[in-house]
């Protein structure tokens, strides 16, 4: 069972710690690059999976692609209330514009 009171990044980066994984990917980890809610990525976790296939971490690359570090509802639901999510959700469902003749 995850502790909820952690967040995914972190629980990520500590996990990276554990498997030896350089500093700087860490790092990254820690400042949201992977995170589903948080990165400027468009696929974060592809973008894991890959760096992680680069460095032979194979046993940590099976834990992302089973989900253990995919954003928790709790999550979502934070980034759904802020403005980015907002902003997003507002771009989703903007009408679309009239063609003019």
């Amino acid at each position: 069972m995850t502790d909820p009171a952690i967040p995914t990044k972190e629980r990520l980066a500590r996990a990276m710690e554990e498997a030896l994984c350089p500093v700087q990917m860490i790092a990254s980890a820690r400042a949201g690059l992977y995170d589903d809610f948080e990165s400027n990525l468009a696929l974060p976790t592809m973008h894991l999976v890959a760096e992680l296939r680069a460095i032979g971490q194979h046993a940590l690359v099976a834990r992302v692609i089973d989900g253990e570090f995919d954003g928790t509802k709790e999550e979502a639901d934070a980034w759904a209330a802020s403005e980015d999510g907002q902003a997003t959700f507002r771009e989703l469902i903007r009408p679309p514009r009239k063609k003019r003749p």
